[in-house]
């Protein structure tokens, strides 16, 4: 994130007229070079649409199952079940991904991403699901993702220029936080109008949008992997021992999955916060959910703002910081509105620290090993999210979901002093593995 907002605000490998723009146009492709490229504006526009719909299964799914049992431990084995594949599949789909043409991987998941959210639909609008069902299609669907997710990350080096790939991958991150905002939103309107079931097959459509996208973009064949033919076995196990061996990078995985599983666990609840908790309807849950997405949004541009004048390490202790007392002042607010603002300012804190962690991840890690330590974290970051799901439903259903939540907050907040405690420790092992490397 450092070098993408130095290239940014310097304009480095950028032509002088990108230098010195003049007109409102320039001032845009100037800030946000990827836009250059047709192949990435037609990817933004369907990737967008498509993940809007993406949010409103995520969401009319919670309060289904929250509706057809009132169990929150059934709404975070639902959402566990979506998420849990990413844990043991994800290595795995990294090498299809390198492999096999990107494109033609994410059309074909593309493609079936909108066929189990069709199927989803069906049985909701028939009156013939049921919580069995919604669990096998969203475990179904997380399958699809652990493919789905490295082949976009890895095709946006295809779509853009070199000097365009920082933006775009910025950009790819604002089109997460984007739909997050304006997707749950949007699905507690669609709920109260139309159902879940109308909630599905309206996601279902949206994948029409970045299929026909993927269908128009033209890229030139990617260059062949030298390690394509290594055994993914060694391959995988070579990321590991370099993802371990790193000093910076283990402590980075260790801490991210610490907060994967007590910190991002509480969004799983939020359906039964806003039944139980607050009285909301529907539409209530999606102000809840785009409260949190809205402050994720402007941490990202805090993020890039503040680039090159906060050190990485007190961005990422500050921002967990912030995101745990938010949160747990979130759980003792007994106003609606106190506790949007209170998600507001977690997200803020969230996104901050983990856009900070990613980016330096990225800096630090070797070209040659960037595939399988990017599929580690992810796996970590993605992975361990059924684990808390699981935790956070079984600790509402016995304590009450505010307490649970409350214990998550408790204990990223301890990990978070943990890591403080140590910086010391870590940098001198940062330094000795440098000097071992003759670096």
């Amino acid at each position: 994130m450092n070098e993408q907002a130095d290239e940014l605000i310097n304009g480095k490998g950028n032509s002088a007229a990108e230098q010195n723009p003049t007109t409102m146009k320039e001032r845009a492709l100037s800030a946000f070079p990827a836009f250059r490229s047709r192949n990435f504006r037609r990817y933004f526009i369907g990737q967008i649409v498509s993940m809007i719909g993406t949010w409103l299964q995520m969401v009319a799914q919670g309060w289904l199952v929250l509706e057809m049992t009132g169990s929150a431990f059934q709404v975070g084995v639902t959402a566990a079940a979506s998420s849990l594949p990413t844990l043991f599949l994800s290595l795995i789909g990294g090498v299809i991904v390198d492999r096999y043409n990107r494109k033609t991987i994410l059309l074909w998941t593309q493609g079936a991403s909108m066929l189990l959210a069709f199927v989803l639909g069906i049985f909701t609008l028939t009156g013939a699901v049921t919580v069995p069902i919604i669990i096998a299609l969203a475990f179904l669907l997380g399958c699809v993702a652990a493919v789905a997710t490295p082949a976009i990350q890895a095709f946006l080096s295809e779509m853009v220029e070199r000097d365009q790939l920082h933006s775009a991958v910025a950009l790819n991150a604002a089109i997460f936080n984007a739909s997050r905002v304006i997707g749950p939103a949007i699905a507690g309107l669609m709920i109260a109008w139309i159902g879940t079931g109308g909630a599905f097959m309206a996601n279902g459509l949206s994948y029409v949008a970045v299929i026909v996208a993927l269908l128009g973009i033209h890229t030139v064949a990617p260059r062949k992997n030298a390690d394509a033919h290594q055994p993914p076995l060694r391959s995988i196990r070579d990321g590991i021992i370099y993802t371990w061996e790193h000093p910076l990078i283990r402590t980075i995985v260790l801490f991210v999955s610490v907060v994967s599983i007590f910190g991002w666990s509480f969004m799983s609840m939020l359906p039964v916060v806003a039944k139980q908790t607050f009285g909301m309807s529907s539409d209530g849950m999606g102000y809840l959910f785009s409260a949190f997405g809205l402050g994720s949004l402007s941490g990202t541009f805090l993020v890039s703002m503040s680039s090159g004048k906060i050190r990485s390490s007190a961005m990422v202790i500050g921002g967990i910081l912030t995101f745990s007392l938010a949160l747990t002042a979130f759980t003792f607010a007994s106003d609606a509105h106190l506790a949007l603002g209170f998600l507001f300012i977690a997200g803020i804190g969230m996104l901050s620290a983990f856009a900070t962690m990613t980016a330096t991840v990225q800096r630090l890690v070797e070209d040659r090993y960037r595939g399988r330590v990017m599929s580690i974290y992810l796996m970590v970051l993605m992975g361990f999210m059924p684990l808390g799901n699981l935790q956070v439903g079984f600790l509402s259903e016995q304590f009450g979901t505010a307490i649970a939540i409350r214990i998550g907050s408790i204990v990223v907040l301890l990990a978070t002093a943990l890591l403080f405690s140590y910086r010391k420790e870590i940098q001198s092992a940062w330094h000795e593995y440098r000097e071992d490397r003759g670096e």
